[in-house]
């Protein structure tokens, strides 16, 4: 398997996000070269405080995604959609689907087929006492896969973390500083046909504060 790089953008500056979507109500700013996204409605409104911020490019079924991750403020959960397009092949953005503004059942079981990994999940008791990554196929909100979480809590994480997700002819594989934490072989017919090409997406929900840097996009050929 080669790699190729498709798409490098470091996220350092206003210009960088040209072309993204924002769904739902989210401040974008940057701190020493370094984007931070947090919500600007009261986390009490719950789903309707959360969002997702859409890179506007689309990429191949094969892809490795790979991006810097710091938690500035928890509590909260960080998630990567990947893969995304309409049930039918729609281009994400298509008027021919229904608005989304960040609530999560858009996303999960709307008009939309993804993948998504939830990261640096800390919003509920349980998730505190025992931290993990989730994957999840879509539509449908199938719980396909987990694996520990290694990045600690604000005050005890370093600069960033650098985080990959990898899909080749239905595998998906998940690490985080080359650490391992899930590998899972979609077979195409537990949770409907493998996903393939889409868009990517970052979804944060409140009250997080995240810094992201140093997106990068590989095809995998």
């Amino acid at each position: 398997m080669e790699k190729k790089l498709i798409y490098d953008n470091p996220l350092s500056c206003a210009e960088d996000v040209n072309g993204f979507r924002m769904e739902g109500s989210a401040e974008v700013y940057f701190e020493n070269g370094k984007m931070r996204m947090k919500n600007t409605m009261d986390p009490a409104l719950g789903q309707k405080s959360n969002f997702v911020y859409w890179c506007g490019e689309d990429f191949p079924s094969d892809v490795a995604i790979k991006w810097d991750f710091r938690p500035i403020e928890e509590p909260g959960l960080a998630i990567m959609f990947f893969s995304a397009k309409g049930v039918n092949g729609e281009d994400l953005f298509s008027p021919e689907l229904a608005p989304r503004d960040g609530q999560y059942n858009l996303y999960h079981s709307g008009d939309i087929n993804a993948y998504h990994v939830s990261y640096f999940r800390r919003k509920w008791d349980e998730e505190r006492a025992f931290h993990t990554c989730n994957l999840r196929k879509s539509k449908g909100f199938h719980l396909v896969t987990q694996g520990g979480d290694p990045i600690p809590n604000p005050e005890d994480a370093k600069e960033s973390y650098h985080i990959t997700v990898s899909k080749y002819k239905g595998k998906i594989d998940f690490s985080i500083d080359d650490l391992l934490v899930f590998s899972w072989q979609d077979d195409g017919k537990t949770y409907g046909e493998v996903l393939g090409g889409g868009k990517i997406g970052f979804r944060q929900m409140a009250p997080l504060i995240g810094e992201y840097s140093n997106l990068k996009v590989y095809e995998l050929i």
